[in-house]
């Protein structure tokens, strides 16, 4: 197999064809931020945190979908991709209703730690939020649509690892969200012992119910009426 030798951040490095720049960097090292992208599911780029320069390109370039080619000279932490980056998780954070103080995710958001590795605090953007009552009728997850990323982590984990394909995305624009069946609400007994969308979700947009976990750990329920 013929090697692909390619530049990133001043590096000479080798890589073989059908390799992602995504992969290239994170096999030497270099730490590119993303969120869609998990090495077990297929590619998307949806977030497009992981956007890098590539000389020659007019545009910045998702690096978990792009190809190394012979001599690309690739940039991953410039002015210009540092940048983009800061405003993408800015206009995440800007819709995203979570408060993280109250999220049981917080400590291990993945939001949470790309936004304190770009050091963005508060947004500047004052934009509509996405609000969706909490969804507790299945009693093995619960949804909370108003911390969601449009990730699609849930959806082809669901899909490609669970063999279930119980979620989607519908809607468009600001509207787009992940649904069940034609928007109905999640209960479903083949999410009995699964758990493979929580482990995937980046967010505290899918969790355990608070009452099971409160059965796992052996504390009594009050049920009130």
């Amino acid at each position: 197999m013929d090697e692909i030798r390619v530049t990133i951040d001043g590096k000479q490095l080798s890589g073989h064809p059908g390799m992602t720049i995504l992969e290239l960097a994170r096999e030497n090292g270099i730490d590119i931020p993303t969120l869609c992208y998990r090495p077990e599911l297929s590619l998307l780029g949806a977030c497009r945190i992981c956007v890098v320069e590539v000389e020659g390109s007019r545009t910045l370039v998702g690096s978990c979908h792009t190809p190394i080619t012979p001599g690309m000279v690739i940039h991953t932490h410039s002015p210009k991709v540092l940048e983009t980056r800061k405003v993408i998780v800015e206009l995440l954070l800007a819709s995203h209703c979570g408060a993280c103080f109250m999220c049981d995710k917080a400590n291990i958001c993945e939001l949470r730690q790309v936004a304190a590795e770009l050091e963005v605090g508060l947004p500047r953007f004052e934009i509509k939020k996405r609000y969706y009552p909490i969804e507790d009728v299945s009693p093995y997850i619960e949804r909370n649509l108003s911390k969601c990323v449009l990730c699609r982590r849930c959806v082809r984990a669901c899909r490609q690892i669970a063999k279930r394909d119980l979620f989607a995305v519908a809607y468009r624009g600001f509207d787009a969200k992940v649904v069940v069946d034609s928007d109905r609400a999640l209960d479903k007994e083949a999410c009995r012992d699964c758990d493979i969308c929580i482990s995937f979700c980046p967010t505290g947009a899918l969790s355990k119910p608070r009452k099971l976990s409160e059965e796992k750990k052996g504390k009594p329920l009050v049920i009130t009426s």
